[in-house]
Parts: C-alpha cells; sequence; structure tokens
C-alpha cells in the first residue's frame, strides 16, 4: 500500500511564504511525475507544478516566478516552495504521484490527504 504524506500548510498573510512537503511511503518501485495540485471552493482542481523524476519541471501560468517545486529522490519527496503569496492561492493542496509498486506492476495515480493554504491580512 502506497501513501502520500502531506504538511506545511496554513495561514500566511500576502507576501508571505510556505513550503509544502509530501513523502511518499510504503511498497514503491518507482516514482515518475510527483505535482502539486490545488482547489478551491466552488473551483475544479487545478494543476499547479509537477516534476518529473529527471527534474523536468512545469508550472501553471499565475505561479510561474512565484513557487519552486522540488523533489528529493532519495526520501520519495516532494516540496512546493511558494512565495509572494497571494489570497487567490488560497486553496487545499493536494499532492500526486504517479508510482509503480512493483517491477511488473502498473504505474498508478497516488494522492495525498489535502493540506489547507489560506491567504488572508
Amino acid at each position: 500500500q502506497v501513501q502520500l504524506v502531506e504538511s506545511g500548510g496554513g495561514l500566511v498573510q500576502p507576501g508571505g511564504s510556505l513550503r509544502l512537503s509530501c513523502a511518499a511511503s510504503g511498497s514503491i518501485f518507482s516514482i515518475y511525475v510527483m505535482g502539486w495540485y490545488r482547489q478551491a471552493p466552488g473551483k475544479q482542481r487545478e494543476l499547479v507544478a509537477a516534476v518529473t523524476s529527471g527534474g523536468i519541471t512545469n508550472y501553471v501560468d499565475s505561479v510561474k516566478g512565484r513557487f519552486t517545486i522540488s523533489r528529493d529522490n532519495a526520501k520519495n519527496t516532494v516540496y512546493l516552495q511558494m512565495n509572494s503569496l497571494k489570497p487567490e492561492d488560497t486553496a487545499v493542496y493536494y499532492c500526486n504521484a504517479e508510482i509503480r509498486a512493483a517491477p511488473h506492476s502498473s504505474r498508478y495515480d497516488y494522492w495525498g490527504q489535502g493540506t489547507q493554504v489560506t491567504v488572508s491580512s
């Protein structure tokens, strides 16, 4: 069984910073793409940022230049450094990872439980 456990959310003032972490554990053979999604009230879940096992990253336009995604493959962990936060960044942030649990098994998407990020004065 694979688990993704997130941490680092909270309340921050506009212009502030937060760092989210997500650690994958359990039966893991390989982790491919890891990413962060977010869902604000009344809105669809959207991809915020993703990083491949080789370190290639992509970001939604609204966070480019403010957010940085990184991963530590040895720790099966992905991070999201969020700077210059805005009220519109307020959402529940979800970690996602594409994982192969065993050498001959299929790849599956796994999700964390979500962590609330609130940007407000």
